[in-house]
C-alpha cells in the first residue's frame, strides 16, 4: 500500500488527507483488463477491487469514468441491458474497479438474465479481495422494488456495501437532501450496509471528490486490519 494511503492519525484533519489520498489514488491512470462472461473467465485475484452494482441505464459506467477522470475507459450505453459481463479496470497498481451487469429492466431474455444474475453471485462469492459493492440508485427514484432483491443477496451474503446516488444533478437541493435522507433510513437497518450514503452526479462531477476520498479510506483501512 502506498504511502499516502495509510491510515491518518490526526482525527482532526482525516477528511482532509483521504480527499488527498483518493484525489492521488485515481490520478495514477487507469485501463481497461478484461471483461468475463463466466465464472472460470474472471481474472485472478490481486489488487483490492471495488465492484460498481445497480439497475440497468443508472449510470455505473457513468460513474466509473468520472472517478477515472477518462471519458471513454468505460462504454456509456442509453440502451439498459447493454453490459453483459463484469468488466474489470486497473486504477494504478493499488486498485480494481469491476462494473457488474445491469439488473432490473435489462432489454433482453430471461434466460441471458439468469445467466448475468448467476455471475454476480459467482463473482461475489468468489472473490476474497473485494473490499466493497457500491449500490448505485438513481437519486431521481430512489431505492426501487426491483433494488430490494440486491439488497437482501448483500445482506445474505455478508457483502459489505455502500448507496451512492447518481444523477443528483437532477434534483433541486431540498429535494437531493430529502432523497439522501430517505434512503439512509432504509439502509440503517441492513446489516452488511455501510451507513453513510453518498450523493453524485457524473455529469457535473458533484460528490466524485467524496466518492473517491471513501475508496481511499476503505482501502487504508483494509490495509491496516491485515
Amino acid at each position: 500500500m502506498s504511502e499516502d494511503l495509510h491510515v491518518p492519525h490526526d482525527d482532526d484533519d482525516d477528511e482532509a488527507r483521504f480527499a488527498e489520498a483518493g484525489r492521488l489514488l485515481f490520478a495514477r491512470g487507469s485501463d481497461f483488463v478484461m471483461g468475463a462472461a463466466k465464472r472460470e473467465q474472471l481474472p485472478p485475484m490481486g489488487a483490492p477491487e471495488i465492484a460498481f452494482a445497480g439497475r440497468s441505464n443508472v449510470g455505473k459506467s457513468s460513474l466509473v469514468n468520472a472517478l477515472t477522470g477518462r471519458r471513454t475507459l468505460a462504454k456509456v450505453s442509453n440502451t439498459p441491458g447493454r453490459t453483459q459481463q463484469v468488466n474489470f479496470f486497473t486504477v494504478g497498481k493499488d486498485l480494481t474497479l469491476v462494473d457488474m451487469p445491469g439488473y432490473g429492466f435489462a432489454q433482453a431474455p430471461q434466460a441471458d438474465v439468469r445467466a448475468w444474475t448467476r455471475l454476480v453471485l459467482d463473482y461475489l462469492g468468489a472473490r476474497q479481495n473485494l473490499a466493497r459493492v457500491y449500490v448505485l440508485i438513481d437519486a431521481r427514484h430512489g431505492i426501487k422494488n426491483t433494488d430490494e432483491p440486491v439488497l437482501d443477496m448483500l445482506d445474505r451474503v455478508a457483502v459489505s456495501y455502500q448507496v451512492v446516488l447518481t444523477k443528483a444533478d437532477a434534483l433541486k437541493d431540498d429535494e437531493a437532501a430529502a432523497r439522501t435522507a430517505e434512503v439512509a433510513a432504509a439502509v440503517a437497518r441492513r446489516p452488511a450496509a455501510f451507513p453513510q450514503v453518498l450523493l453524485t452526479s457524473s455529469r457535473t462531477g458533484a460528490g466524485i471528490p467524496a466518492l473517491r476520498a471513501a475508496v481511499a479510506r476503505l482501502l487504508a483501512e483494509r490495509a491496516s486490519a491485515h
